[in-house]
């Protein structure tokens, strides 16, 4: 994934002074049995009661400039242009298109207009990428996945988002957050046309070492509004050479820090978080850590179970040169763990479930 660095200032990591993130500081989300894809639905945490205010609250602009962060106070009565949450509204175009048109040319409008069924919203298109740099994973391989989708930020620039979802795109996943302070400049564009193309998406975080979890956790549903047909929040922890923040942190305090960022988002979004990582980090911090929760897993080389031993997945992302059209340059390719109806099955779950699985 790509990130941005911070420009927060590292926190103090005296050895002898007691952590300002203590986990039992916080009330902890009750334990969500993690259960195998397909499986029974769970029962819903409790949503919130207080009314949600984004710092990007109000008309969501159309080009992709960083607009300045008001301050939340002055958000509260910029509700109007909230972005819609609800899709049992959409219906098909008032006109219908002409029948001589390709029937790939008829899907790729109704998609760009937003005015798809709910059967048309649920399709899953087949794998159209192609990579950069192919590699040879063996017995499995990611073709053999029926659900494939992507991850975008800035770094994408304009994407064509209903031509990107023809080309195999079904989810995917939008950067959002960096540290305390970094909104990605994209991603009010990015959350919006997605949803318009009829791509199920979610937000994620990049997790910066050198700023407290809990002014993260803030920052992070400041900008990212709760909707019920949004996928889960990720959490993206892993080793960045280009941040700010050098600081190795002992194993003990990522798991920490990891427990209350989840804990605060899983309270406000309903949802337990997806973490996302990669080789380096998971070997030296997550192994063995966190079972009850999904995990979204970097391999590009070797498949998952190569690479993490005995760990249960959700996502797998096998490719970071990933090409489509719809998009210019290169991008993250991923696919879920499971077949199409076992895919539906786990979007349903997620409508308030509190919880979500892997396997």
């Amino acid at each position: 994934m790509s990130s941005c660095s911070s420009s927060t200032t590292p926190e103090s990591l005296v050895p002898t002074r007691p952590s300002r993130e203590m986990t039992s500081s916080i009330q902890p989300a009750p334990p969500v049995p993690v259960a195998s894809v397909g499986g029974p639905s769970m029962t819903a945490a409790p949503q919130p009661q207080h009314q949600e205010v984004l710092a990007w609250a109000g008309s969501t602009p159309s080009d992709h400039a960083s607009a300045p962060i008001e301050p939340m106070e002055t958000m509260a009565a910029s509700r109007t242009g909230r972005l819609p949450v609800s899709e049992s509204t959409v219906g098909m175009p008032a006109t219908p298109l002409p029948l001589q048109r390709p029937a790939g040319m008829m899907e790729t409008a109704a998609l760009s207009s937003g005015t798809m069924s709910a059967a048309a919203r649920s399709r899953i298109y087949s794998r159209q990428f192609r990579d950069a740099k192919p590699i040879n994973f063996g017995k499995v391989q990611p073709r053999h996945f029926a659900v494939h989708g992507v991850d975008v930020s800035r770094w994408q620039g304009e994407i064509d988002w209903p031509k990107l979802r023809t080309q195999g795109a079904n989810f995917a996943y939008i950067k959002a957050t960096d540290g305390g302070d970094h909104l990605d400049p994209m991603f009010r564009t990015n959350w919006r046309r997605a949803k318009d193309a009829g791509i199920r998406r979610g937000a994620y975080h990049f997790f910066y070492w050198c700023r407290a979890a809990s002014e993260q956790a803030d920052w992070f549903i400041r900008n990212v509004p709760r909707e019920p047909d949004a996928l889960p929040p990720v959490i993206d922890v892993e080793y960045n050479g280009e941040s700010a923040c050098k600081m190795r942190l002992s194993k003990a305090r990522v798991i920490e820090k990891m427990q209350v960022f989840m804990d605060k988002l899983e309270r406000h979004y309903g949802q337990r978080p997806v973490i996302y990582t990669a080789p380096d980090f998971y070997k030296d911090n997550l192994r063995g850590e966190f079972e009850n929760y999904p995990f979204w897993l970097r391999a590009v080389a070797q498949h998952p179970s190569k690479v993490y031993p005995g760990r249960k997945w959700v996502f797998w992302q096998y490719s970071g040169s990933g090409l489509s059209h719809g998009v210019t340059g290169k991008i993250d390719l991923n696919v879920f763990n499971g077949s199409e109806q076992q895919w539906h099955n786990w979007l349903n779950r997620q409508r308030g479930s509190g919880g979500v699985a892997s396997r």
